[in-house]
């Protein structure tokens, strides 16, 4: 299953690089031209067995925005650029992660990769046995509420998707995944205290 599922993903991100190519080129021009920095966005995360790296995304907020999940802003919606709010709520600035999964510091589906001070979360993972699972692009927490689910209620997920992987397991999550993006739904650009989503 690991093997498998290792070579899927590199496989599957490497093919989506090639196809995606002139959309991410497109995203990166579209970035640059609309505010001050850098394109891409680098983040520290926590991986596979508590590893740390670092996470790739196309950068949606200023650059000098504070390095914390964005619920602990005080307003996020000030910090996000022009085109930040389009990309987040289209998942578009996920696409770079393509990039962490050809490296294998990624999979296509597993937890969302915490933030490296998110120590509850990472705690109550840890605790649970989660941590030695590959975070994902997306996952079975992605696909039930997102930025909407508390930490408590993302590590249930996180454990559910632990104790039933398949491949078919993780195709469900990637079709659920595209209709979710398309629907829109679970996105938040919000303060609530209970929610952590990240930059």
């Amino acid at each position: 299953m690991v093997i498998i599922k290792r070579f899927l993903d590199f496989f599957i991100s490497l093919v989506s690089i090639i196809i995606l190519s002139p959309l991410m080129v497109l995203v990166a021009i579209l970035v640059k031209l609309t505010s001050k920095g850098p394109v891409l966005f680098r983040q520290r995360r926590v991986g596979k067995n508590n590893k740390e790296f670092w996470i790739l995304k196309y950068r949606s907020m200023r650059t000098d925005t504070p390095n914390v999940a964005t619920h602990l802003l005080n307003d996020p919606n000030k910090f996000i650029t022009p085109i930040g709010r389009f990309l987040r709520k289209t998942s578009l600035d996920e696409l770079p992660q393509l990039i962490n999964i050809l490296k294998g510091e990624m999979a296509i589906v597993g937890p969302r990769p915490a933030l490296f001070n998110q120590e509850d979360l990472n705690e109550a993972r840890t605790k649970l046995g989660v941590h030695k699972v590959l975070p994902g692009l997306t996952g079975w927490a992605q696909i039930n509420g997102r930025d909407e689910l508390s930490t408590e209620e993302k590590v249930k997920f996180d454990k559910e998707y632990l104790d039933n992987q398949s491949l078919l397991f993780d195709i469900k999550i990637v079709f659920l995944t595209v209709i979710k993006v398309l629907k829109n739904e679970g996105v938040v650009e919000g303060s609530n205290p209970n929610q952590n989503p990240t930059k």
